[in-house]
């Protein structure tokens, strides 16, 4: 079963980047705003009455974007900062640690707001708000797990054999944290994708005019109180079904709580 985990991704995948190009997005005509489901309309239409399974598609591909780069960018932060503090120890490391505590003391949403709200409809802001606020979790997991193979045997051995500070680290200890962020990033894809959403759909995020699975939750806000359902149930379908693929590809061991199992695996 394993081997499948990945065909529901690569479904919405095809999605997103083939139906754009085949069935291309027609200019907004307000004479055929929310047409129902049928006919020349897969998905019906929403109220500037653009086809919502071709806008939808769009919507899907901006989201994943917007996603994987804010996953990429905490990653990377709390990769350094988890590696710094682990393989440096002493006042370094409750420096970072405690700056970390502070960054993650901050209600997610609160944070990403006050950014967003700065440079209000701009991709950068929202990968910038993303990142900025889901960096803390990658740094502690990255420090416990780095911490735990620096202590171990097998590196105080290579210690004891003549090894030095930078071979240990670049031979041990920074490929179980690339190990981690590899499960990190995979983990906070969809998280990251949920927070554009919610923004969007807040009215924080990209302008109406820049579809993404958020912005379009927003317009379907008016149109379901006109009965409109396929305005909501489509993009909100897919944001589901993008979420429970990419949650997929994360280990079950990491899903149940395990998340130091790669670095005892990686352990000689």
């Amino acid at each position: 079963m394993r081997r499948f985990r990945f065909l529901p991704l690569a479904a919405l995948l095809l999605y997103a980047f083939l139906v754009p190009l085949l069935w291309p997005e027609p200019t907004a005509d307000f004479s055929r705003a929310l047409l129902p489901p049928g006919g020349d309309w897969i998905a019906g239409t929403d109220h500037y009455g653009f086809d919502l399974w071709s806008r939808t598609a769009t919507g899907l591909r901006t989201s994943l974007f917007i996603g994987l780069i804010s996953a990429c960018a905490a990653t990377a932060i709390g990769m350094i900062v988890g590696l710094a503090a682990a393989a440096r120890g002493g006042w370094i490391d409750r420096v970072l640690m405690r700056g970390t505590d502070a960054v993650n003391s901050i209600p997610h949403l609160i944070l990403s707001v006050v950014i967003v709200a700065l440079f209000r409809g701009s991709v950068p802001a929202l990968v910038l708000a993303i990142a900025l606020t889901h960096w803390p979790q990658v740094a502690r997991i990255v420090r416990s797990t780095v911490l735990s193979v620096r202590e171990s045997e097998y590196v105080a051995a290579a210690y004891g054999a003549g090894a030095t500070g930078r071979s240990v680290l670049a031979g041990h200890l920074l490929p179980v944290a690339a190990g981690q962020a590899v499960i990190a990033v995979a983990m906070l894809v969809p998280h990251a994708v949920w927070h554009e959403s919610a923004l969007s759909f807040l009215g924080l995020g990209l302008q109406p005019d820049q579809p993404s699975l958020g912005t379009l939750l927003d317009q379907a806000r008016a149109d379901i109180m006109t009965g409109a359902w396929w305005a909501l149930a489509v993009p909100g379908a897919v944001l589901l079904a993008a979420s429970l693929s990419l949650l997929a590809l994360v280990p079950r061991n990491v899903l149940l709580g395990d998340a130091h199992a790669p670095a005892r695996k990686a352990a000689p």
